[in-house]
């Protein structure tokens, strides 16, 4: 039975844990990855003596599947400040810890972003979000976030000023439509946990994972073109042999009958710029309400020191949609970080930017989990990664464990 071949298509945060699970269970996988590392959506390049993640991507430490997986410590996990700094013309304003402690929240700050009425509704919502379970906030009826926010009576200043900016840089879109499940679980998982990077970036994720993997072989700069029944056809006109397939990447890739399946996913464009020194100097996200080009920024370094070893201060910028060239982005970028931080925009050098056209799942109906036979194709052929389910480093994990169950449950049923 062990000597099955199983292959795994990609060695994203799905497929590696897949793999995992399958060695607990006896088997040695194998992993086809296109490109020439491990990691998919979550890498971490060294450029110039900085760490640039692909994208501007946080670990929640109260997510269950990553304190199964993860050892936090081992991570060396640098914590960001809960809050955020928000940039309103000239002037800006530091909310802390709105999701855990609204009440506290000062009045003066929070008055430019919302009510006192908006301060007692965020302790309700905080309250109500503690005695529902995960489970629960994924089987409530969805209606788009937006929308829950209006109907749980928050005020249309606060919703522009903090939740639109906070959460459109979550859920990377710009309106808010994004189901009430991901928003109430995701400010479920920030009023139990912290947002984190690890110390040397988020390419450290996947590392501690395949670290973990001892029998399971990856052959990197392995594109495959098609799966057809249980060969797998590569680009470079190979075929293999599988007994069972599981599919950690778009499965409409490679896959004829699952085209035409999937929304378009949402994508973000995350830019990098140098700096002298941070204008912020607090581990803390900055957000720009109303119709930017910058959505959020965060200067890294002041996160986790690693993250720029030569001295200059790392900025990450994240622009939600953009029709400009490279070169118009960045121009136009560096211009409203001049009119946000009274900085030159020529003192902020460009360092490199990272076009991501399939950052998130695009979805209606979010999941926390499924059964295993939902994430099924064919008797051999099973799908795994976060589109499953829900848009979050939780699902994509969940998702490769739940495939990684599937197959070991289809040979309890055949032996």
């Amino acid at each position: 039975m062990k000597e099955e071949k199983i292959y795994i298509v990609g060695a994203g945060l799905a497929g590696l844990i897949a793999a995992l699970e399958l060695e607990k269970a006896g088997f040695s996988p194998i992993i086809l990855e296109a490109s020439d590392g491990i990691g998919g959506r979550m890498k971490t390049d060294e450029i110039d003596g900085f760490l640039l993640d692909h994208g501007f991507q946080v670990l929640n430490t109260a997510y269950p599947e990553a304190k199964k997986y993860l050892d936090f410590q081992a991570l060396h996990l640098k914590t960001f400040d809960p809050g955020a700094v928000i940039f309103e013309g000239k002037d800006f304003y530091t909310i802390t810890d709105p999701m855990r402690n609204p009440l506290k929240i000062v009045g003066m700050a929070f008055s430019k972003v919302g009510t006192f009425l908006d301060k007692v509704k965020m302790f309700s919502l905080t309250q109500d979000l503690k005695k529902k379970s995960i489970e629960e906030i994924f089987n409530e009826p969805a209606i788009p976030t937006h929308q829950y926010l209006k109907n749980y009576g928050f005020s249309e200043l606060i919703i522009t000023n903090f939740f639109k900016p906070f959460f459109r840089g979550i859920f990377l879109e710009k309106h808010l439509n994004t189901s009430s499940r991901m928003f109430e679980f995701v400010f479920k998982m920030f009023s139990l946990g912290h947002a984190a990077v690890p110390e040397k970036g988020m390419g450290e994720i996947p590392a501690m994972i395949r670290r973990q993997l001892s029998t399971t072989q990856i052959y990197f700069k392995t594109p495959v073109k098609q799966i057809e029944g249980k060969t797998i056809h590569l680009e470079n006109g190979e075929t293999l042999e599988a007994d069972r397939i599981i599919i950690a990447v778009q499965p409409d890739k490679v896959m004829k009958q699952l085209q035409g399946q999937f929304a378009p996913a949402h994508q973000v464009t995350n830019l990098y710029f140098s700096l002298q020194r941070s204008f912020m100097a607090k581990p803390m996200i900055g957000l720009v309400p109303g119709d930017h080009l910058v959505n959020n920024i965060v200067f890294m370094d002041d996160v986790s020191k690693a993250y720029s070893s030569n001295g200059r201060a790392l900025l990450s910028v994240s622009v939600l949609e953009s029709e400009l060239s490279e070169n118009e982005l960045i121009k136009a970028v560096q211009a409203e970080l001049e009119s946000i931080s009274g900085v030159k925009s020529e003192y902020f050098k460009f360092v490199k930017s990272y076009q991501i056209p399939y950052a998130l799942p695009n979805l209606d109906d979010l999941k926390y989990s499924i059964p295993i036979t939902e994430c099924k194709v064919t008797d051999h052929v099973y799908l795994a990664g976060d589109y499953l389910l829900n848009g979050s480093i939780n699902a994509a994990m969940t998702s490769g464990r739940i495939a990684a169950e599937a197959v070991v449950h289809s040979y309890m049923q055949t032996h």
